[in-house]
């Protein structure tokens, strides 16, 4: 009996103005994501393309979601959470919310809130971490805390005032905490 190895792949492509973000100083990133994840990244910098190949599918797909998390604007700290094996991303097309450039303004400010007000409370109160970039709002953290964030940041996309999208989160909080409790 022979052990076989299978090459996995991927082929992702990013904002070419995250490429650097990417790479990291010296390429120092991109070789601490090979190493942890034990794949292979290759880049094309013109055309924002990232090959991505393996022999662990566990691993290639955590190492795309880290991609696609730091392609979507996100620190590449906060996107290696996403090697936990609880964390997820999960990321919000606003095509679906937005009926001209203005409103994709006006719908990210929402989310953000002044000087990154509404943005702060939703993270600290679901305890995950979000990025608005381009035209999509994205959530790095445990399952139960990214719906939580994305029925949040849901309301507010379509109308619900912040006072009442933070109650609400309040209350699942502590309806979380309680089942936490019981269990």
């Amino acid at each position: 009996m022979t052990s076989e190895t299978h090459d996995y792949s991927y082929e992702l492509r990013i904002p070419k103005e995250r490429i650097a973000v990417l790479i990291g100083k010296k390429g120092e990133l991109k070789k601490s994501l090979e190493e942890q994840t034990q794949t292979k990244i290759t880049i094309d910098s013109n055309e924002g393309i990232v090959d991505i190949t393996g022999n662990n599918p566990i691993f290639l797909f955590s190492l795309r979601e880290i991609i696609r998390a730091i392609g979507r604007g996100f620190n590449p700290d906060i996107a290696l959470l996403l090697l936990k094996q609880d964390y997820v991303l999960d990321i919000i097309p606003l095509k679906e919310f937005i009926k001209t450039k203005k409103s994709l303004e006006r719908l990210k400010g929402r989310v953000i809130g002044e000087e990154g007000k509404s943005r702060m409370t939703i993270e600290r109160l679901t305890e995950t971490n979000i990025s608005v970039y381009g035209k999509t709002i994205s959530i790095i953290g445990e399952y139960e805390g990214v719906y939580l964030a994305r029925r949040a940041i849901e309301q507010l996309l379509q109308g619900s005032t912040h006072s009442n999208v933070y109650k609400w989160l309040e209350k699942r909080q502590t309806d979380l905490r309680k089942k936490d409790l019981i269990e």
